[in-house]
């Protein structure tokens, strides 16, 4: 018995939901660092594992139940789109896509440009002065590098 009532142990189911939304992006944002570095099925396995709690819940919270699903006929008989509608399209492009999804977009992104960055950086041999010295000469301004000259 919880807050003087039997039945509110639902409310439980709840608690990841809310925890998501401050800690969530922040998780995914790691999850997506661990997947840019590490190779292999483990960690992009945890970056769907990890979620999955919160984001179903809320999920369910949102579609259920399928009576508000409903389309109804307006008087001249055309079909209305439910209102829900609207909520769901809201909750899916803020819970899931700017709250899960995009943060892991961000750190995997960042490190991966961040990794090829310094890779091409750290090649031996090259530098900026260096791969411009290699480039040959057009014809046209022949060894001298004036036009005409020669």
């Amino acid at each position: 018995m919880m807050f003087g009532y039997s039945d509110e142990w639902w409310v439980l189911l709840l608690y990841p939901v809310v925890l998501w939304v401050p800690f969530g992006p922040f998780a995914m944002v790691w999850l997506g660092v661990w997947c840019a570095r590490a190779p292999g099925p483990r960690p992009r396995l945890w970056s769907v594992l990890v979620p999955l709690i919160p984001v179903v819940t809320s999920a369910v919270f949102m579609t259920f139940p399928l009576s508000r699903w409903e389309w109804t006929l307006r008087v001249d008989g055309a079909k209305e789109p439910p209102e829900h509608l609207d909520d769901f399209l809201g909750y899916l492009l803020v819970y899931i896509g700017g709250i899960t999804v995009l943060p892991w977009l961000l750190g995997y992104g960042v490190t991966r440009l961040l990794r090829f960055a310094r890779a091409r950086r750290a090649r031996p041999g090259e530098s900026a002065e260096g791969s411009a010295a290699r480039t040959p000469a057009t014809p046209a301004e022949g060894p001298s590098g004036g036009a005409g000259a020669g």
